[in-house]
């Protein structure tokens, strides 16, 4: 082999430095064009929608969680307030009064109003109609049942939606996944370039959808959980209060009403008067 034989297969296999690149712009070249951005443009009328639907469930998911947040917290301190002044009233028709003023903003004072209501309205006309039918005693206990239900449906309003997107977007995205999966291997295929580099960025972009139906279900699942419980304390002491405020009611009479001066005392309201009348079949057994 003369010289310029050997030049010339040198000059290949060491090319000049103004004709190579260096390493790090060569991963620039292969993964500027990879990415969400390439795989949004890439990804057809199914891959959109999908999308588009994974972004409507955050949507709404991040709605309800922020508005119920945001409820749950003012009504909780509306209520710690009316059962303060509840407990420390002397009479029902300060119990009236401080509703007048202060307004049924919340479950409790809500439940109270009702039940002050339905009191007064059987004592003062009877049982005309069919809705009113039986004692006062049995009036205001359906009631009080009534305004329970219609609380536990308030507060469990949202948790349906925040329930289905728990669910339903992790499916969401991975059929996204599978979806793109499956275009990426079919233009690959349709290519011929069956590489390793070749199918890893491809597979990778269709791997987003499967973390975005992840972080849309993740907070939903977690939020419903949170107010679930929160509901589930909420009814609880709801409860209690009722049998409560049924006690008291049916003990005395309805606000506004002429009281004699010897059953005041039946009238006061405190907390003590719970544990005197579960403690006083005790004793007399």
């Amino acid at each position: 082999m003369d010289r310029r034989g050997t030049a010339r297969i040198r000059a290949r296999l060491n090319p000049p430095e103004h004709l190579t690149l260096p390493a790090d712009k060569i991963m620039d070249t292969t993964t500027t064009s990879l990415g969400f951005g390439h795989f949004l443009a890439q990804a057809d009328v199914v891959g959109k929608t999908l999308l588009a639907l994974l972004l409507l469930m955050s949507a709404a998911s991040w709605i309800i969680i922020a508005t119920k947040a945001l409820t749950t917290v003012l009504r909780q301190r509306r209520a710690a307030g009316f059962l303060d002044r509840f407990w420390n009233a002397g009479t029902l028709e300060q119990v009236q009064a401080d509703i007048d003023a202060h307004g049924a903003s919340d479950a409790f004072s809500h439940l109270s109003a009702q039940a002050l209501h339905a009191q007064a309205h059987h004592a003062r006309h009877g049982a005309q109609r069919l809705a009113e039918a039986g004692s006062a005693s049995e009036f205001l206990t359906r009631t009080i049942k009534k305004v329970l239900d219609e609380e536990t449906t308030r507060v469990e309003s949202g948790l349906t939606t925040l329930a289905t997107v728990g669910a339903t977007a992790p499916f969401v995205g991975l059929f996204g996944t599978v979806w793109g999966v499956y275009h990426a291997l079919l233009g690959i295929g349709m290519s011929g370039a069956g590489t390793l580099d070749k199918v890893a960025g491809p597979v990778g972009e269709a791997l987003i959808m499967t973390g975005l139906g992840l972080a849309v279900a993740i907070p939903a699942v977690v939020a419903y959980n949170a107010f679930t419980r929160s509901n589930r304390v909420l009814c609880g002491r709801l409860d209690a209060f009722a049998f409560e405020l049924h006690s008291f009611l049916t003990m005395g009479e309805a606000p506004g009403a002429a009281v004699p001066a010897a059953n005041s005392n039946v009238r006061a309201i405190k907390p003590q008067m719970a544990v005197a009348t579960a403690s006083t079949p005790a004793t007399a057994a």
